[in-house]
């Protein structure tokens, strides 16, 4: 199985080094920058103005080399697994199927110690393990600790894997949707009356839920639900709550086909006071999560997924929905611009997946989403928005969050007429993100509007999300009276700076950590990296290139006992500084070489060909 996934991921490769960018395009300045929890800003432009000096934006045209591609011969997984007579592919295997040949030309083990080998006992990557000598025996035979493999049999450290099977439904349009496909054919329906503005009438979303929690189970399948009142001025839409015509079905009739879950009965979010780690595009992995758990984060949100693409079943947007078995309250972040793929991508992950709760992004800024009218577009989307919300919390038996900014304009704040609407469509928390699109980090975050919108928001939880950078700041959050904080990227400081923000904030101290404890942290997170994306070459490469990304953040940190003043503040950069060790010096630099030498340090020396520019242009210079 994993060498077909191989060959398919090879394909997908080579198809998509193919395909050319689309030119760029101009756009204001205060567009070109990134947000901490979105993706890349492909509307960025490729060259600066000629009298621009400061670096903004993507570095759109940066050397990026597959981590496949630095491993010339490569040995067959079916080799690997103990069963080479049953390649799949056979004699047009790309792989080498010979052990010898295959040792004869790999790369030099990196270490003595194999960390998967003594976490689980052992090591499916047997001699391709780039610390292969810590378990391989006589004979190249892989050694298994049986005492150690014992205690994680039945055990998954990693779930929300996509299976095979599910991929092959999704990519042949196998898999049912029954609820989204009940919900949609009720928007297909057009309104009675049929005129244009007009508005239906309905009863309230409150007396709906007392109606929902008091009436009789009997009463339940034929009461009629309110209809979605469209806004002045736009065409009306379909009646988004309409009882949809039942589906003839075949088998046993269960208790889901009778009853439906009130909203009284759905799985209530009790994350009030608690510290959520935001999604965080690119930096925010599985195992950079294992980091700010162990730190004192309490809720955790996978990277944002865009839901047209877990939808096709591709690999590479599954493996962003990945939860640690640390992670005891855990969330995905969808993406979407419409309600018929964010309704079946609701359903699909109900279905699939363990999450505690769903969060729509409302708050991407970057061109590539917003111009298709995803991400801060759905503000000004208001029919879509509402279809979505609702279609996404009939389908769903676990919460829905939606996360949103103050506005798409700097100056024209939108956020409190839209909050008391999402309270009504069916959400059970809100975070809002305390700047516009267009504001970006230009300014720092409007508190007093987040204080303004909790209140609105009330009883329905709101989060505050924007420069919290130490517990100080924490603190003034809380009593704005939001019912908890966020914690992303925030330039300059923030989870990705200094994860340890989290037990800083929960200790109510600042804490002057060590070069040497930092060194500590970056050797867990490429311990996990390898626990996560595999020992081998290809998984070495990988966590090199997650590592050398997160550095690009980390240099911006400036130890507490280097500070003129405390706390550091939002938008501070430091000019070059020595430290007070070499290592706290070399931490502190923002050149790519010096960041490769780290990594260096962690996971051997790099490939010949290796080269390596961040995300970001204004995160580093050479």
């Amino acid at each position: 199985e994993r060498e077909e996934e191989e060959e398919e991921e090879e394909e997908e490769e080579e198809v998509g080094s193919c395909r050319s960018e689309p030119p760029a395009k101009r756009v204001r300045s205060e567009d070109t920058s990134q947000d901490g929890e979105n993706r890349e800003d492909a509307g960025a432009e490729e060259k600066e103005p000629a009298g621009r000096k400061r670096a903004r934006g993507q570095n759109k045209s940066r050397p990026c080399m597959k981590p496949t591609r630095y491993e010339q011969s490569r040995l067959c997984p079916s080799v690997t697994q103990g069963c080479a007579e049953k390649c799949y592919f056979g004699p047009r295997c790309r792989f080498l199927h010979d052990v010898g040949e295959y040792m004869a030309t790999k790369p030099t083990d990196l270490g003595r110690s194999c960390v998967l080998f003594e976490t689980f006992g052992k090591c499916i990557y047997g001699v391709t393990c780039r610390f292969a000598q810590a378990h391989l025996g006589d004979g190249y035979q892989n050694i298994v600790n049986t005492d150690l493999a014992k205690q994680w049999e039945g055990k998954l450290p990693v779930r929300n894997n996509l299976s095979k099977d599910l991929q092959h439904q999704l990519r042949k349009r196998k898999f049912s949707f029954k609820k989204a496909d009940e919900y949609l054919r009720g928007l297909a329906k057009p309104h009675s009356d049929g005129g244009k503005g007009g508005k239906a009438t309905g009863c309230s979303t409150e007396e709906q839920e007392a109606s929902n929690c008091t009436a009789p189970q009997e009463d339940l399948g034929d009461s009629p639900e309110c209809p979605v009142l469209p806004e002045q001025g736009e065409d009306p839409k379909p009646d988004t709550l309409q009882s949809p015509s039942p589906m003839k079905t075949v088998g046993p009739v269960t208790d889901e086909d009778i009853i439906k879950l009130r909203s009284c009965e759905k799985k209530k979010l009790e994350i009030q006071g608690k510290l959520y780690l935001a999604p965080l595009t690119t930096c925010g992995n599985l195992p950079f999560r294992r980091i700010c758990k162990r730190f004192g984060a309490d809720v955790t949100c996978g990277e944002m997924a865009v839901c047209t693409n877990l939808l096709q079943g591709q690999s590479s947007e599954w493996a962003l929905l990945k939860r640690h078995h640390t992670e005891d309250i855990f969330g995905v972040q969808l993406e979407g611009a419409f309600p018929d793929t964010m309704t079946k991508c609701a359903e699909l992950l109900n279905q699939t997946i363990e999450v505690d709760f769903v969060d729509i992004n409302v708050g991407c800024p970057i061109d590539l989403v917003y111009k298709k009218g995803g991400g801060c577009a759905l503000m000004t989307r208001t029919n879509k928005f509402e279809q979505i919300v609702r279609g996404m919390n009939l389908v769903l038996d676990v919460p829905l969050t939606v996360k949103i900014r103050t506005g798409v304009q700097e100056k024209i704040n939108v956020a409190h007429k839209i909050i008391p609407k999402i309270r009504e469509w069916g959400a059970s928390m809100v975070t809002l993100h305390g700047r516009s699109r267009e504001q970006r980090y230009t300014r720092g975050a409007d508190w007093d509007y987040i204080a303004e919108c909790a209140k609105i928001a009330s009883p329905m939880p709101l989060f505050g999300n924007g420069d919290i950078l130490s517990y100080e700041d924490a603190n003034r959050a809380m009593q704005m009276g939001v019912s908890g904080i966020m914690i992303a990227r925030q330039v300059p400081v923030g989870a990705l700076i200094k994860p340890w923000l989290f037990t800083e904030i929960k200790e109510q101290r600042h804490w002057d950590i060590s070069s040497s404890e930092r060194f500590d942290i970056l050797k867990d997170f490429t311990n996990y990296g390898l626990e996560h994306w595999g020992s081998d070459t290809q998984g070495v490469e990988k966590t090199r290139k997650f590592l050398l990304e997160w550095l690009s953040f980390l240099c911006r940190y400036i130890p507490v006992g280097l500070l003129e003043h405390l706390p550091q503040k939002i938008n501070e950069r430091p000019p070059y500084y020595m430290g007070r060790d070499y290592l706290e010096t070399l931490m502190a630099s923002q050149n790519v070489d010096d960041w490769i030498k780290i990594s260096e340090l962690l996971l051997g020396p790099v490939p010949t060909s290796f080269t390596f520019l961040p995300k970001h242009k204004a995160n580093s210079y050479r």
